[in-house]
């Protein structure tokens, strides 16, 4: 047992380090570059380095290249299966280059983009749905997964054939996509992120899952570094490249790792962002509006079209404690799940 929690371990510390190195490098590079965002959230609106999530994705991938090093060159017996680890690397690297090429779509002027002016345009709205698909091939390609799926409050469902070759696809689609629209706060989505991560982490280890643990381990590991430099006051901007890489993370985790129930769980408070937004036709932005004491008052009034907006309303509020409110929706989420988990619910 301690040679195995060992594996996880030191390929999770090397992830951490990796990554605030990674991101270090990344914040100069893209400032020299000019793929910077503007955080509309400060009073003097500063220019933050943008894409950090380029170096977030790199950094879970040197963690479980760690662990496939240290197989291969028999250190220890592999556990988690490698085929599964290297779909996994190459699912979250294709998305986040997807969010690559989103977030360097830069103009010297600010233009309309989603519910704002912004210099940040992006690609187009039915281009994300289409590039992320790529990120569901590896996954597709390996037969990644169960198909035997026990679903929230309806029990044991046999996708069959259907489950790699659709339900896997549409649901990277789905994750990477939904988690790109909750943000716009110092630290909100490596926030939310980590809290998700943390919760497969302890479901994997109760339930013993390995390579659950393996993988929720390392990606919990690379958020936190990450994390140090984007809550309040921010230093960077994950983009796009952040968000794609965390949505297919989480979903890459919860098949692999066959958690699939108590995933989608966790996974609603983005989905509930999905519905949202749609009520809007995704023209949103989930920016307040800084007053002079510090709060943000909700862009749209009462209307509500983003959870940031409900904490908005729900009393004044400070950037950091929007984002502190979002942390703890998210524990709200993994709390229910692993009570239904007890509950035999799921």
């Amino acid at each position: 047992m301690a040679h195995s929690f060992l594996t996880v371990l030191v390929p999770s510390v090397i992830a951490f380090a990796i990554t605030l190195l990674a991101v270090r490098f990344v914040m100069w590079y893209m400032s020299e570059c000019g793929v910077t965002t503007i955080d509309y959230n400060k009073k003097r609106r500063p220019a933050v380095p943008s894409s950090i999530g380029i170096a977030t994705a790199f950094g879970f991938a040197i963690g479980l290249l760690v662990y496939v090093f240290g197989s291969s060159f028999n250190f220890y017996v592999p556990v988690a299966s490698l085929e599964y680890l290297f779909a996994t690397v190459l699912a979250v690297l294709l998305v986040s280059f997807v969010g690559f090429l989103d977030d360097i779509n830069v103009r010297s002027k600010a233009t309309h983009t989603t519910g704002m002016q912004d210099t940040r345009v992006g690609l187009k709205q039915w281009h994300k749905p289409l590039l992320t698909l790529i990120g569901a091939i590896p996954l597709m390609a390996i037969n990644a997964g169960v198909s035997t799926v026990a679903l929230p409050f309806i029990g044991m469902v046999n996708f069959g054939v259907f489950y790699p070759l659709l339900i896997v696809p549409l649901a990277i689609i789905f994750g990477a996509n939904a988690f790109n629209l909750l943000g716009g706060f110092n630290g909100i989505q490596t926030g939310m992120a980590s809290v998700a991560a943390l919760g497969l982490f302890l479901y994997a280890l109760v339930f013993n899952a390995y390579t659950g643990l393996l993988l929720s381990s390392i990606f919990l590991a690379a958020l936190l570094a990450t994390f140090v430099f984007d809550f309040y006051p921010s230093r960077i901007y994950g983009g796009d490249s952040f968000s794609y890489f965390a949505g297919t993370a989480i979903v890459a985790i919860m098949v692999v790792g066959s958690m699939e129930s108590f995933g989608i769980i966790i996974f609603i408070p983005w989905i509930i962002e999905f519905f949202l937004h749609m009520r809007k036709r995704f023209d949103v932005t989930d920016l307040g509006k800084l007053q002079g004491d510090g709060t943000m008052k909700p862009p749209y009034g009462r209307k509500i079209y983003s959870w940031t907006h409900i904490a908005m309303n729900a009393a004044k509020m400070k950037e950091w404690q929007v984002s502190v409110f979002m942390f703890s929706i998210e524990g709200l989420f993994v709390a229910i799940a692993f009570a239904l988990k007890f509950a035999a619910l799921i």
